[in-house]
């Protein structure tokens, strides 16, 4: 079933294809898993192998090139017809002698399309570089250009239906970090707290049930919360180390990430006094957002109230996120530092994560938001604190 109507998967490749024409691309193969759900539909575990679409301008569908044994996943999650789903035979697959790029070129010379100007997305995580290579040894008319990026930059603004998912998300993380909060305690493993949390993003809420987040619940703790994106151990958790929890919600693919910090008995006056540097830097960014005002500006909002905390950042504190699968839930578009002038637009969707760090003290408090005309929708409703958990010592 498809998670969006026709016409606005149509309307997408619309916007694709008049980008494509502003830079002069002619075909655009598309490798990015998320990429390829927002023109298609298109969900699988599939992309540990080669996959792509192939999107040309003077066509009203995208071509679906996979794995022959992933072909009727198109024809299930998607609105191409049987003529666009074009398999591979599986001896291609992870061979030293033949490569699905192969494929790619001699189904682009039956189009009469290898003499054309053609973007790849030289930076999406699954076109490796012998993808490259095989293209450019089986295209020598074409020309290679830089594709990266070109869609993720159309799906920056949600439409209303994308909106609704990424509340559903929400919900979901609300849930997920509660069962992380309720479950955290001296003597209980950071593995069985990682369990729970799991059971809960896949469990969903009892209206509808959640999906596999592109990234796995991060747990850094004690000292480790100064590597904010370690994942768990079999430790058990010990009374006044600090906890950052970082995960997401995730509903037909869209996410809507979520951040906190807890400690088990009394924290440290240090990690107390973080804590708040923190909420209020975060506080001043959220009370800045508006549709106009660019990523940098709100940055500034927050350094200038960390800065007079005496607390420096210099890694971003947000960026874009959506739609996505394994690594990365962000969008590799905007995000929120220094220098990046993307102005803000009613719909577009950020996860602002202000990671601080003081030598072995790590803090996170993070929101998801949508822009709005006039401000900004926090898109999960959790208390924006540390969390401060009494002690009951396990027997």
């Amino acid at each position: 079933m498809l998670t969006f109507p026709i016409s606005e998967f149509q309307e997408r490749l619309h916007k694709t294809k008049q980008r494509m024409e502003q830079i002069g691309i002619e075909v655009l193969l598309v490798t990015d898993p998320a990429n390829m759900n927002y023109l298609t539909g298109y969900d699988a575990w599939s992309f540990y192998v080669h996959q792509l679409l192939v999107v040309m301008v003077d066509e009203d569908q995208p071509y679906w090139i996979g794995r022959g044994m992933d072909a009727n996943a198109a024809k299930y999650t998607t609105w191409l017809d049987e003529e666009h789903i074009h398999p591979y035979a599986d001896h291609f697959v992870q061979s030293t002698i033949r490569h699905p790029m192969d494929f790619v070129c001699e189904f682009l010379k039956t189009k009469k399309k290898d003499k054309k100007k053609i973007g790849v997305e030289m930076d999406a995580y699954y076109f490796t570089a012998q993808c490259y290579v095989r293209l450019t040894q089986g295209l020598r008319n074409a020309v290679l250009v830089d594709g990266t990026n070109l869609v993720n930059w159309i799906r920056i603004i949600k439409s209303d239906l994308e909106i609704e998912y990424i509340r559903k998300a929400a919900k979901i993380s609300e849930k997920a970090m509660q069962v992380a909060f309720d479950t955290i305690q001296e003597g209980v493993r950071e593995c069985d707290v990682v369990a729970g949390i799991s059971y809960a993003q896949i469990t969903g809420t009892e209206e509808y049930g959640g999906d596999y987040p592109a990234i796995v619940p991060l747990l850094p703790t004690g000292e480790k919360t100064s590597a904010c994106h370690l994942t768990w151990t079999d430790e058990p958790f010990t009374e006044g180390a600090p906890v950052i929890i970082e995960l997401a919600g995730c509903y037909k693919r869209y996410h809507s990430p979520l951040a906190r910090t807890a400690v088990i008995g009394k924290p440290s006056e240090e990690v107390y006094r973080l804590s708040e540097v923190v909420i209020e830097g975060l506080n001043a960014a959220l009370d800045c957002i508006k549709a106009g005002v660019t990523c940098e500006e709100i940055e500034q909002s927050w350094r200038k109230s960390i800065e007079k905390n005496g607390v420096k950042k210099e890694s971003r504190m947000g960026y874009s996120t959506g739609l996505n699968y394994p690594p990365d839930w962000g969008e590799h578009t905007a995000s929120i530092r220094p220098g990046d002038k993307t102005i803000l637009q009613p719909n577009m969707v950020f996860h602002m994560i202000p990671t601080i760090d003081l030598g072995p003290i790590g803090m996170e408090i993070s929101e998801s938001f949508r822009v709005t005309e006039n401000g900004c929708e926090v898109l999960a409703n959790f208390p924006r604190e540390l969390y401060v958990k009494p002690n009951i010592r396990l027997a």
